[in-house]
């Protein structure tokens, strides 16, 4: 044990309880997170309730195709995981990253296998400013690291400051988002053709991981697939 480790013992990252090492969990809160597997939509990853065909879309997705092919996540945005996700961005958790990219790993292995590029969603410079970090850009980065896949980190950029997503519908978010992002000009040789792995913390209705899909592929990307920390419990067209 060393001083600092003495002075300051580790503790569980959702409820502070002792642990043995820096950025775990205790049992009780690992219990409690809420890892998201089969059965599940196949656009949005979305889980089921009982067992569907592997193919199986969710409503919303057949009413409302998104932009991208296909969305994961790896635990739920709600209790433990909720908090590790608040955490980890509005606390400056960002020692977390390394873990969550694990989960993320695992929860995204087939999406990972078949793209060719990461990228986070952007956070627009004034929101950088005051957050110093975009928690997307650290998990693409953990990401890349992880899967040994190049990541571009200013492959898109966003064009206007947008109204926190948090207290909108989901068509309000859609019209929020709408046009506010874009691919920098620099990448876009770099982006033909390529399939591209969207990185973002948290996915609710979609609407943001689709607009920057859409500028992606008008950019020339061949497809656009999704990897988030986390989801909400369900998603609404």
């Amino acid at each position: 044990m060393n001083i600092l480790t003495a002075l300051l013992p580790p503790q569980c990252s959702a409820c502070h309880a002792p642990v043995d090492a820096p950025g775990r969990l205790c049992a009780a809160c690992w219990r409690q997170v809420g890892f998201i597997g089969a059965p599940l939509c196949a656009c949005c990853g979305m889980p089921f309730e009982f067992e569907v065909e592997p193919e199986t879309q969710c409503a919303a997705c057949l009413r409302a195709p998104p932009a991208f092919e296909r969305a994961r996540a790896a635990i739920l945005y709600h209790s433990v995981g909720r908090s590790l996700v608040l955490g980890f961005k509005m606390a400056d958790r960002t020692y977390l990253a390394p873990s969550f990219a694990d989960w993320m790993t695992r929860a995204g292995a087939a999406l990972l296998a078949d793209v060719e590029l990461l990228a986070p969603v952007p956070l627009h410079r004034w929101r950088l400013f005051g957050r110093r970090f975009n928690q997307s850009a650290l998990l693409a980065a953990a990401l890349g690291r992880r899967s040994g896949l190049p990541v571009c980190q200013d492959l898109l950029l966003r064009r206007r400051a947008t109204a926190p997503q948090a207290r909108l519908s989901a068509a309000a978010r859609r019209l929020n988002v709408r046009g506010a992002f874009r691919v920098r000009p620099a990448r876009r040789a770099a982006l033909q053709g390529k399939r591209v792995l969207l990185v973002d913390d948290v996915l609710t209705t979609g609407a943001t991981v689709s607009a920057c899909a859409a500028a992606l592929l008008d950019a020339g990307a061949a497809a656009v697939d999704v990897l988030t920390l986390a989801r909400t419990p369900a998603r609404t067209a």
